[in-house]
């Protein structure tokens, strides 16, 4: 299809040519030359690279030359990080086989001298046409960072999300960049870096979009002017790759009106979307009935003009459309200008890219094209054949711009959008019927509620609301709705009182952050401070929950703790870790009626109770009062307050909340009063724990009947119980964050006191023991397992010495008194593995041992004590 249309640019090409291009004039010699020496491309090619953002529920793939998704790449189509197939640009949900971005790129136009340039990742039709490149590696390469694991120095340290990509292009190269295809000339530069982040997350919440952050640096001699920028997506929605091109729709909307009870205010400004026509539910292949699309969250200033552009592309001329306005008609009142196909869609070339880029026009969406009739005062009417087929679904692509900015030498500036989908935007299967004739009913049946969340998620992460991030006082822009009010007789009958109340109920809360740019998402309470105490078969598992308990979320600004979860495993892989015990607030959610919205349901508003709270609000006395009696059949009428008299609870969570359960978890200081202070160097040293922390805070739970001789992993989580006026779902740590690897021995002071001897297993040592899988060995010098492709059997077998002293030297000899090994021994006696450590069969030669009788000696190096014993190695 793009070959047909491209020999018909060629035939037509000088018809329009000179009618077509301004008289400007062309990019100054010296600064050109600046640009296409392509030094840096001499002796090693661009170090390409892609990679597919997996963490959530939409995957996304990324590049290091401005392009987004998996088509017409420079790669090998495999992801540079993992070796795995990149996949499908962008699939919503993950595993669906459903594409939603066939290709997207980044477009930046400006004048910079006396001339008019355009620099894209990918043109979109002409394949070749690809003008930002990496440097070589290692400068050029793609970099990847995650919060997942801390103990990843190199993944953790400078993290933002569980997934970050950061990539580093510029549009300077000239060789091999082919030419202009309207005016013929080659790729001018505009001289600019753009360093890209992305960040993905995989909570619900955040699941389905990734952020981008963009810096554009002047590296030119010249101040670049009138700087506009674009994201241009052809998304080719569906699960059929030979026909999901042909029908998509699209649309943007500049705000979206959003109503909490009573109140309405504009959330989610400057939305582009695009998706299948009707979902793909009659196809005979895998439905796709959600929709993906592009929010702008940060822009170099604060006002911009922002142009929405779509078009379809083809090989006939008469059907390369997109809206157009009238000559001299919009906000630029310009002349008509001719893209260069023949039609009014596809812009060819630098100077009607930028025409479009920076046109300040939003078009209608796809679905109204068959309604725009010939007398419209503002748009070129299409003709009959375009009303026909256009509404119903084609080859569309849209192109989202802002500016303009000026960037000086030197200076760079930032911008950020969100990639976002929504779920089941299609839930009728008849609902293309409507078009092309009556649009209006067709997206009275389009459901954007999922994909305006998920879009309001990517601003919040972007900017917390609430959140005064450079601490100058300003928070952000508060909401404030009014949700009824009333002035109400109370008869003594019916309540304890007889009085008059005036009752106003005001929901507040930040619409807004304080435009100081955060990338923090909504976060679960901090792990608690983990303590583990072996003994012989035992575990004493004790964690202090100070931070947990009274650190506000950055969204709600409260304390949103819930509870706790203690886990054990047998290795350190996150799947492995299985519950052992829960601690779980008792407390209670509010389903609330809501009359002021169709149709009248229930919702949750607030945060959930205590049954204290509950009880002094609704209880008046009766001591019988049970939340869980007020179902949503039969709610709990209020004789106080009208307004707010129609509502049932719920628990949340298990309420699973005694704390003196021998077999659960448990207080350790159970008569212990609240903190008299929160400041650690205020608080008296009778409220503290040996280890310095508030005393009322601590808990324990004893993990009895283990085998003393492999490892144990612990881990302690917190979790919150979200925020459910936001529909943020409860949030826990990872299991892999706050973790012990523990072997349940006798500790290093237990040793010292009871004077035990050290003893070594296996003892003998035979290789046809499968000690491996029994979990005695294939563990790294952390305790973490190894596969066998990262370490072979033979260097990861392992003898263990246990009832070691805290600090000594273990020595291996042969029969023959030949030192085979020595290993200093050297561990706080406080560290729960102090009794222990192994040796991994390794010479200090770096060789194997072979089959036979060794002896070993422990000497302690701080009483000069000496042991001595004998173990046997059967290969």
């Amino acid at each position: 299809m793009n070959f047909l249309r491209n020999i018909i640019l060629f035939i037509t090409f000088p018809l329009f040519f000179h009618s077509a291009i301004e008289s400007r004039d062309l990019y100054e010699a010296k600064d050109r030359d600046k640009f296409t020496s392509n030094q840096r491309l001499d002796h090693a090619p661009p170090a390409h690279c892609a990679a597919t953002h997996r963490i959530g529920n939409m995957t996304l793939a990324v590049t290091n030359s401005g392009r987004l998704g998996t088509e017409h790449l420079s790669t090998s189509g495999v992801d540079c990080f993992t070796g795995r197939p990149l996949g499908l640009g962008c699939e919503v949900p993950k595993n669906s086989g459903v594409e939603h971005i066939h290709i997207a790129s980044f477009w930046i136009g400006a004048v910079v001298g006396r001339d008019t340039l355009v620099s894209v990742g990918h043109d979109g039709w002409h394949f070749e046409i690809q003008e930002m490149l990496p440097d070589p590696s290692p400068k050029g390469d793609m970099k990847k960072r995650s919060i997942i694991d801390p103990s990843d120095v190199e993944m953790f340290e400078g993290a933002i999300s569980e997934e970050d990509y950061i990539a580093v292009y510029t549009d300077t190269v000239t060789a091999g960049i082919a030419s202009d295809f309207f005016d013929g000339r080659p790729h001018f530069p505009i001289g600019v870096e753009i360093t890209q982040r992305s960040y993905a997350w995989s909570y619900e919440y955040a699941e389905n979009f990734v952020l981008f952050d963009y810096g554009i640096k002047n590296i030119g001699p010249n101040p670049i002017r009138e700087v506009y920028m674009g994201i241009y997506v052809d998304a080719d929605v569906g699960a059929e790759p030979q026909d999901r091109y042909q029908d998509d729709l699209c649309g943007f909307a500049q705000s979206f009106i959003d109503t909490h009870l009573t109140c309405e205010y504009v959330d989610v400004t400057n939305l582009a979307w695009i998706a299948d026509n009707d979902g793909d539910f009659n196809a005979g292949t895998q439905p796709a009935p959600n929709v993906t699309g592009t929010r702008i969250v940060r822009t170099p200033a604060e006002s911009l003009e922002v142009s929405f552009n779509w078009w379809v592309s083809n090989g006939d001329a008469s059907l390369d459309f997109g809206p157009r306005e009238r000559p001299g008609v919009g906000k630029l009142k310009e002349p008509f200008r001719d893209f260069g196909t023949g039609g009014l869609g596809t812009p060819e070339g630098d100077r009607t890219k930028y025409y479009l880029m920076r046109n300040q026009e939003n078009d209608y969406d796809q679905a109204f094209t068959g309604v725009i009739k010939s007398t419209d005062s503002i748009w070129l009417p299409p003709t009959q054949k375009l009303k026909d087929e256009i509404p119903v679904g084609y080859d569309t692509r849209y192109l989202l711009s802002f500016g303009p900015f000026e960037i000086h030498p030197g200076e760079e500036l930032p911008i950020s959008f969100a990639y976002v989908a929504g779920l089941n935007f299609h839930d009728n299967s008849n609902n293309l019927e409507n078009l092309p004739l009556n649009p209006k009913a067709f997206y009275e049946n389009l459901n954007f509620k999922n994909f305006l969340v998920n879009a309001r998620w990517a601003g919040w992460i972007y900017d917390n609301p609430g959140v005064d991030t450079d601490g100058d006082g300003y928070y952000g822009e508060m909401r404030f709705c009014a949700i009824d009010s009333a002035i109400e007789s109370v008869d003594s009958s019916v309540t304890p009182w007889d009085t008059v109340y005036t009752y106003l109920k005001v929901d507040t809360t930040f619409a807004s952050g304080d435009g100081v740019p955060d990338f923090r998402g909504a976060s679960p309470p901090p792990a608690p401070k983990l303590f583990v105490e072996p003994s012989v078969g035992k575990l004493r598992i004790h964690f202090n929950g100070y931070k947990s308990e009274t650190t506000k979320d950055p969204f709600t600004r409260v304390v949103d703790f819930e509870g706790y979860r203690i886990y054990v495993a047998r290795d350190d892989r996150s799947t492995s870790y299985s519950q052992l015990a829960t601690y779980d607030r008792e407390n209670y959610n509010k389903w609330t009626f809501n009359e002021n919205v169709l149709p009248p349901t229930f919702e949750l508003i607030d945060n959930p109770f205590t049954y204290d709270e509950l009880f002094n609000l609704y209880a008046f006395g009766d001591s019988t009062f049970d939340p869980l009696a007020f179902t949503r059949v039969r709610p709990y009428r209020h004789p106080l307050f009208p307004a707010d008299s129609q509502f049932y609870f719920e628990r949340q969570g298990f309420n699973i909340s005694s704390l003196t359960d021998p077999d659960g978890i448990i207080k350790v200081y159970p008569n212990q009063p609240y903190p008299s202070t929160l400041v650690l160097d205020s608080l008296p040293e009778a409220e503290k724990t040996p280890e310095g922390l508030p005393r009322y805070f601590e808990y324990e739970h004893t993990l009895e009947n283990l085998l003393p001789t492999v490892p144990y992993w612990i881990s302690v989580t917190a979790f919150d119980f979200g925020s459910p006026s936001s529909g943020l779902p409860p949030l826990e740590t990872s299991v892999t964050l706050n973790t012990a690897n523990v072997y349940p021995l006798e500790t290093a002071e237990g040793v010292a006191q009871k004077n035990l001897e050290v003893f070594v297993y296996p003892n003998p040592y035979r290789i046809d023991q499968n000690y491996r899988q029994r979990g005695f060995e294939g563990l790294d010098t952390l305790g973490q397992r190894l596969t066998r492709n990262q370490r072979s059997d033979n260097r990861s077998r392992r003898i263990h010495f246990a009832n070691l002293p805290a600090k000594c030297t273990i020595s291996i000899y042969s029969l023959d008194g030949d030192l085979v090994r020595e290993i200093f021994h050297d561990k706080n006696i406080l560290d729960p593995n102090a009794s222990h450590n192994t040796w991994d069969l390794i010479t200090r030669n770096t060789q194997a041992v072979v089959s036979g009788l060794y002896y070993w000696t422990v000497e302690n190096t701080q009483t000069g004590d000496v042991q001595i014993g004998k173990l046997v190695i059967i290969m």
